[in-house]
């Protein structure tokens, strides 16, 4: 099992990613993109960053790299996928997901643990929660927003596609616990299958017992039960 992690220019969450899996005993190596998905690849994890300077819009020309093209292709055939912050909005710019993340309603980079609530527990990312569990992760972002027409969001509703919203530590929402202004306090949702998602926290650094909280574990878990 060789989960990889996707290194575009301008990737710098690709080794936090990397430690966080190896400390969950989940083999993963980092890929630059112009070699290709490895043929043997169990999982794909596009990491966080500013890919090409977040130049056009953040994860727009990632999201145009050939090997995107690949990535889409495993993700048809259920080999599990995870977007995280840069790579939630690869992930939406390529088409994996609904939805696009564009500047945060303050205008400014926020970076700040966040909690959220766990909008269903029946998926490979969520399998280690119940629904309405509330975790703690950090966010670190400055095109964070989840922004989505309203006739897709409640489709998106409507399929049970919301994986994550912004909460407060009592699992409430509303825009004073919503850091970046992102459409129904949205902070991850799921593509047309259950093994792929996008989401902007990042659980790779809530991972590790010795840096702070461990609540993101469960999320990277999802590579062992996809």
């Amino acid at each position: 099992m060789t989960v990889a992690i996707l290194r575009f220019g301008g990737s710098n969450c690709d080794r936090d990613a990397e430690r966080a899996l190896a400390h969950l005993d989940i083999d993963a190596e980092i890929v630059w993109h112009e070699d290709g998905l490895p043929a043997d690849a169990t999982g794909v994890v596009l990491p966080g960053g500013f890919s090409y300077g977040d130049y056009l819009r953040a994860g727009a020309m990632a999201a145009r790299s050939p090997i995107m093209a690949e990535v889409r292709e495993a993700a048809a055939e259920g080999v599990p996928v995870l977007g995280i912050c840069n790579g939630a909005q690869i992930g939406c710019e390529s088409g994996l997901t609904e939805g696009a993340f564009t500047t945060n309603e303050s205008a400014r980079f926020q970076c700040e643990h966040v909690f959220l609530r766990v909008e269903r527990a029946d998926t490979p990312w969520t399998a280690a929660y119940d629904e309405g569990d509330v975790i703690e992760v950090p966010i670190a972002h400055g095109e964070g927003r989840y922004e989505i027409d309203d006739e897709r969001l409640d489709d998106l509703e409507d399929d049970d596609r919301i994986l994550f919203r912004y909460c407060d530590e009592d699992g409430e929402t509303g825009p004073d616990v919503n850091p970046n202004g992102s459409k129904h306090n949205v902070a991850g949702v799921l593509g047309d299958r259950e093994t792929v998602a996008v989401l902007m926290p990042h659980p790779e650094r809530a991972t590790l017992p010795d840096v702070g909280p461990t609540d993101g574990q469960g999320v990277l878990r999802g590579f062992e039960s996809a």
